[in-house]
């Protein structure tokens, strides 16, 4: 079951890619003061995935007030770069290429007419500047709406530090 409200978020460790450069990160050196956005989709270049990045980029979530964004996807450091690249985005990604991020939020499943492929459900969670989650939002509807303003009002009820 993934993480839900008032449990602390799973800790991990994957490449963090900003659209030039990735390194390894740490989830807990992600979270900014007040705490942090983290956004799972299967893949970058999906049309799903390129809809909601600008959208979140239009509805300002990079400029959360001392709470950082970050996706969290299948894909390998090279394509997450040029998706943000492409994109123009302000935005970093984790690449989360073997699922070990997804599994550890329970969210992986088998893509039906792609046997063998697991990605993760679409999911959110606003996670406070400790790491516990505030508010958790998944579907398993590929191309459900996002709520965008219960995410933005989770962010605007996160303690400032």
């Amino acid at each position: 079951m993934p993480p839900s409200v008032g449990e602390r978020a799973p800790a991990f460790e994957a490449l963090l890619c900003d659209g030039e450069t990735f390194r390894a990160t740490a989830l807990a050196d992600r979270i900014g003061e007040r705490g942090a956005v983290l956004v799972f989709d299967g893949f970058v270049f999906s049309a799903i995935a390129q809809n909601w990045w600008i959208r979140y980029e239009k509805a300002d979530w990079d400029a959360f007030d001392g709470v950082t964004v970050s996706g969290v996807v299948r894909d390998g450091p090279y394509s997450i770069n040029e998706f943000l690249r492409q994109l123009d985005s302000p935005f970093s990604i984790f690449s989360d290429l073997e699922g070990d991020v997804a599994s550890a939020y329970d969210l992986l499943v088998e893509r039906e007419g792609m046997a063998g492929t697991r990605t993760p459900r679409r999911a959110i969670f606003v996670l406070d500047g400790e790491g516990v989650v505030r508010h958790a939002w998944d579907t398993d509807e590929w191309i459900h709406p996002v709520p965008r303003e219960e995410i933005e009002t989770a962010v605007e009820d996160l303690p400032a530090q």
